[in-house]
C-alpha cells in the first residue's frame, strides 16, 4: 500500500488511511493463499505479530488471519537473537543476514509464491541484491503528507517494467510490475 504521494506508512507508522473495503480484503485473501512464505523485516514482524496471532484478528478478518497465521514467516533480523524475545508466531524462523544465496536458497524450496508485506528496509535490500522478481504495488487515493517514502534508503538504481494494471471501485489502483 502507498499513498498517492508516496508513502507507504504516515508518521509513527501509522497506517490508518489505508483504503480497505470489501474487494479490497477479497483481494488480500488471494494474495495471501498464493503465498507459500512470508518475509519480514524485524519491526514489521513485531507489529505483525502482535496482531495476527490475536484473538481481535481472529474476530475481525478470520480468513486473512487463518492464513496469516500458518503461512510460513522468516523473519531477518541483526538484532533479534531469538523470536520468543516478542510475541511469537507459528511457523516463523529467524535468520540473521539477507544475502543472495539465502534468498535462492528459499526460492528452491517454496512452490508459492514469496511475499513481503510492508518491511520496507528488508525489500529495500532485496532491490538491491536483485533479488526482487515482481512489485505489487496498491495506489491509495490519498495524499497524507508526510510519512516513510515507498523505498526509503534505496541508493542502488533498479529498473522495472510494468506487467498489469487493476483499478478498484473504491479509487485503489494496483500496480504490477516485474524486473527487468
Amino acid at each position: 500500500m502507498v499513498s498517492l504521494d508516496g508513502y507507504f506508512e504516515g508518521e509513527n507508522h501509522d497506517l490508518s488511511w489505508h483504503n480497505v473495503d470489501a474487494e479490497f480484503n477479497e483481494f488480500a485473501v488471494s494474495q495471501t493463499k498464493s503465498a507459500g512464505t512470508l518475509l519480514f523485516g524485524r519491526r514489521t514482524y513485531e507489529l505483525m505479530s502482535g496482531y495476527w496471532p490475536s484473538e481481535q484478528s481472529r474476530k475481525d478478518d478470520p480468513v486473512v488471519a487463518g492464513l496469516m497465521n500458518t503461512t510460513p514467516k522468516i523473519v531477518f533480523s541483526r538484532s533479534l537473537a531469538k523470536l520468543d524475545a516478542i510475541p511469537n508466531w507459528e511457523n516463523a524462523s529467524l535468520m540473521p543476514e539477507v544475502s543472495v544465496e539465502t534468498i535462492r536458497n528459499i526460492k528452491q524450496n517454496v512452490d508459492k509464491d514469496i511475499a513481503i508485506y510492508g518491511s520496507n528496509n528488508l525489500c529495500v535490500s532485496l532491490m538491491e541484491l536483485g533479488q526482487v522478481d515482481e512489485f505489487r504495488i496498491m495506489v491509495n487515493p490519498v495524499a497524507i503528507g508526510k510519512g516513510t517514502p515507498l523505498f526509503f534508503g534505496l541508493k542502488k538504481h533498479t529498473g522495472f517494467t510494468l506487467i498489469n494494471t487493476r483499478e478498484f471501485k473504491s479509487g485503489n489502483v494496483l500496480l504490477t510490475y516485474a524486473k527487468n
